[in-house]
C-alpha cells in the first residue's frame, strides 16, 4: 500500500470563534476558544481516516505543545519519521473564524520551521508513495534548501504533490523555480492559483499553470462550495460541489486535499477520487476546527445520498 510522506509543519491552532473580527485596535469577544493540533496535521488526518497510511517527516518540539502534537499523531494512528525532539517546542498559530465562516489566521512558527540534510537522510521511501511539499516550508529558512534538495533527489516513481498555500505568490523565486519540474501533483484553492498565475479565473489559471510544470502534472483547484476543477494533459473539468450549511471553513481544504490523495494511492480514477474530496470537504465545514475530515464511511454515506450509489 502507497503511503503518504508528509513534509510540512504540524503547529497547534488557538481556535477562537467571534462574530466579527474588531477593528485595528479593537477588541470583541469570542463565542469559544480551544486548542486543537493543525497546519499539516489536518492533511495527514484526513488522508490516515481514508485509509492512507501518513508518515509525517518535519520536526516536533519539546514542550507542551510538542506533547499535544505526538498526542493528536498517535491517536490518529501517523507515524513519526524524525525521532527525536527539537530544542525548542512546537509553534502556535492564532484562528479566529467569524460568523460567515471565514477564518484569519497569525502564526509563529517553532520547531517544525528547522529540517536538515541528517534528519532526511535516513528515511526510506518506496515506488508508488506520495510526497506532500507544503508552500509553507519553502518559506522558512531553516528548512527549505534541505527540503527541495531531498525531493528532487527522490526516485521519479514517487509522487511529489505541491500544496502553495496562501504565501507563495510567484513561479519566480529560486526555490519553486527548481522544485516545479518534479511536481505531479498540484493541489491549491482558486486564490492561490489566480495570484500565482495572474490570471482572472481558474480555467486561465489551470492553463498557466500547466505551462510551468510537465506534461501530464495533474492540477487540482478548489473552487469552494463550487467544487473543484481538474486538469491533466490539456484536459480541464469541473467536478460539482455538495450543498452544505457552512459553520467553519478552517480545514476545509486540507480534508479536500488528503482524502484526493487517498482516493488516487486506492487506485480510483481522478474524477471519482476529486468527488471524494468534494465531499470531505463539504462534510468537514459543517464542523468546528481544524482537523474535521470525515472518514470514509462518512464520504461514502453522502455521495450515497446525493447520488444513490
Amino acid at each position: 500500500m502507497p503511503r503518504l510522506l508528509h513534509t510540512g509543519q504540524v503547529i497547534i491552532d488557538l481556535i477562537m470563534a467571534v462574530e466579527k473580527l474588531p477593528q485595528s485596535g479593537g477588541d470583541v469577544l469570542a463565542q469559544s476558544a480551544s486548542f486543537e493540533v493543525g497546519g499539516g496535521f489536518n492533511v495527514m488526518a484526513a488522508a490516515q481516516r481514508n485509509g492512507l497510511p501518513v508518515l509525517y517527516l518535519g520536526r516536533h518540539g519539546t514542550g507542551r505543545f510538542g506533547d499535544l502534537a505526538r498526542e493528536a499523531m498517535a491517536a490518529e494512528g501517523i507515524h513519526i519519521g524524525i525521532a527525536h525532539r527539537a530544542g525548542q517546542d512546537t509553534g502556535l498559530c492564532v484562528a479566529v473564524t467569524e460568523a460567515s465562516a471565514e477564518r484569519t489566521f497569525i502564526s509563529h512558527i517553532g520547531a517544525e520551521g528547522e529540517l536538515t540534510a541528517e534528519d532526511l537522510g535516513g528515511v526510506k521511501v518506496e515506488a508508488g508513495d506520495y510526497v506532500y511539499v507544503s508552500g509553507y516550508s519553502l518559506l522558512h529558512v531553516g528548512k527549505a534548501q534541505a527540503l527541495v534538495d531531498w525531493v528532487l533527489a527522490l526516485p521519479g516513481e514517487i509522487k511529489v504533490v505541491f500544496d502553495p498555500g496562501p504565501l507563495v505568490e510567484s513561479p519566480d523565486a529560486p526555490l519553486i523555480k527548481a522544485l516545479l519540474p518534479r511536481i505531479d501533483l498540484w493541489t491549491s484553492n482558486g486564490v492561490e492559483a489566480l495570484r500565482f498565475t495572474g490570471a482572472v479565473e481558474i480555467t486561465q489559471a489551470l492553463v498557466l499553470l500547466a505551462g510551468h510544470l510537465r506534461e501530464k502534472v495533474l492540477l487540482v483547484v478548489r473552487d469552494g462550495p463550487q467544487g473543484c476543477w481538474v486538469s491533466q494533459a490539456g484536459s480541464c473539468q469541473h467536478v460539482p460541489g455538495f450543498r452544505v450549511e457552512a459553520v467553519d471553513s478552517n480545514g476545509a481544504g486540507d480534508a479536500h486535499t488528503g482524502v484526493f490523495i487517498a482516493g488516487l494511492a486506492h487506485g480510483l480514477p481522478v474524477l471519482e477520487a476529486a468527488r471524494r474530496a468534494n465531499a470531505a470537504a463539504a462534510l468537514a465545514v459543517t464542523r468546528w476546527g481544524p482537523a474535521t475530515s470525515p472518514g470514509s464511511i462518512e464520504v461514502d454515506e453522502l455521495i450515497s445520498k446525493i447520488f444513490g450509489a
